[in-house]
């Protein structure tokens, strides 16, 4: 992976203009895998993703349903909360593999929680807590060969 570019977010709308701005540059069977501790602002990177996707719904973490999926204007998305299983076989088991690289875009928070399920091509992004409400937004792609 190359860090292509690290962004500063000073809030939690920062935060969300940067995923609203992200959702123009991704295509359907895209997979984006979230990184950052709890409260870092994945949720608010994903909405807004979802609001750039022209998703008008609430968007919430499925921590306890897993899969959360939306209907966009183009494009469906895909949001998976990886926080509550145990690995990559916890996580096979759920059947959200099917997604993965699917028609829509597939965001995977907690990312970590399961690396084989990512694949190499998957754009990753890390958001470190740096204060109170700000955030680096740090944007991994991956190699090109």
């Amino acid at each position: 992976m190359e860090c292509c570019r690290t962004e500063l977010s000073q809030s939690p709308e920062d935060t969300m203009a940067f995923g609203e701005k992200l959702a123009g540059a991704l295509r359907d069977g895209s997979v984006v895998a979230l990184y950052g501790a709890l409260g870092a602002g994945k949720t608010c990177l994903v909405q807004g993703l979802a609001k750039g996707l022209g998703i008008n719904e609430a968007v919430t973490s499925p921590t306890y349903t897993i899969i959360n999926e939306y209907h966009g204007n183009e494009i469906k998305l895909y949001h998976i909360d990886a926080y509550r299983l145990s690995g990559d076989d916890d996580f096979e088991s759920t059947g959200a593999g099917e997604y993965i690289g699917s028609k829509g875009l597939t965001v995977i928070e907690w990312s970590e929680r399961i690396p084989r399920a990512i694949p190499p091509e998957a754009l990753r992004i890390d958001i470190g807590i740096t204060g109170p409400e700000t955030r680096t937004i740090s944007i991994h792609e991956p190699s090109r060969h």
